[in-house]
């Protein structure tokens, strides 16, 4: 299945840099398109191409304006913006979606409440359920990852059962603990370095998100399955030991 059934909508991002933009919504649709767009354009590159970043609908595309130029100019005095512009739709006409049939699966254990998991009887009084009911919904889920951002190996991850879904705190914690796993809206995260943040934190996982002595650093890819297991204070706490 081609990619050319829905319009991309194409916006300058200052003089060096184009959204490649697949539409509004986050969905398993848009995202492997996103992937498909990226995936190409990291193996099959043009003159002047400096990198690609996924988000959840778009790709922005990094350029030397001067070298786009020089390259594909051919008189018509077109901008290096229109020249990549016009490069896009037509590598977007050529892909095929990748469908994911067999996406890498990783299962990222979490030891859920307690000092790991501050907020967890929050998110369970805001949905009127039990606390056993909350770790029973998260870690029965399959969650998407769409992509790595906001820091280093944080990846946001689709799938979130409304069922917990529980808004932002009001007051954001000026650090968050590495490896917390928090909800915010309908999206869940694990926080792969100490940062601030306003997630509502369930439970905290001993596995590293991020490596930076591995490469790539980051334990996630977008396309990606995360699976949570729950795991007890002492599995954690070995897990700590044994990576130590």
């Amino acid at each position: 299945m081609g990619l050319t059934e829905n319009k991309i909508e194409m916006k300058p991002l200052g003089d060096s840099a184009v959204v490649v933009k697949f539409g509004t919504d986050i969905n398993s649709v848009v995202h492997r398109k996103v992937k498909a767009l990226t995936l190409k354009l990291q193996h099959h590159s043009f003159k002047g191409f400096i990198e690609c970043v996924p988000a959840f609908a778009s790709v922005t595309v990094f350029y030397n304006p001067l070298i786009v130029k020089r390259s594909y100019d051919t008189g018509k005095n077109k901008s290096p913006f229109d020249i990549v512009s016009f490069m896009m739709e037509e590598i977007v006409k050529e892909l095929v979606e990748d469908q994911e049939e067999n996406p890498r699966i990783v299962e990222i254990p979490v030891c859920y409440g307690g000092e790991y998991g501050p907020d967890l009887q929050f998110v369970a009084d805001e949905n009127h359920m039990s606390i056993e009911e909350v770790i029973k919904i998260h870690s029965s889920g399959e969650y998407l990852v769409y992509m790595i951002g906001f820091a280093p190996g944080f990846p946001y991850l689709g799938g979130l059962s409304e069922k917990i879904a529980t808004p932002r705190r009001s007051s954001p914690r000026v650090s968050i603990p590495v490896g917390s796993v928090g909800i915010a809206g309908n999206q869940t995260g694990v926080y792969p370095i100490s940062t601030p943040g306003g997630w509502q934190l369930i439970g905290r996982t001993p596995a590293a998100l991020f490596q930076p002595e591995h490469n790539p650093p980051s334990l996630l890819a977008s396309g990606d399955v995360v699976k949570f297991v729950p795991i007890t204070v002492d599995e954690y706490e070995k897990y700590q030991e044994t990576t130590q």
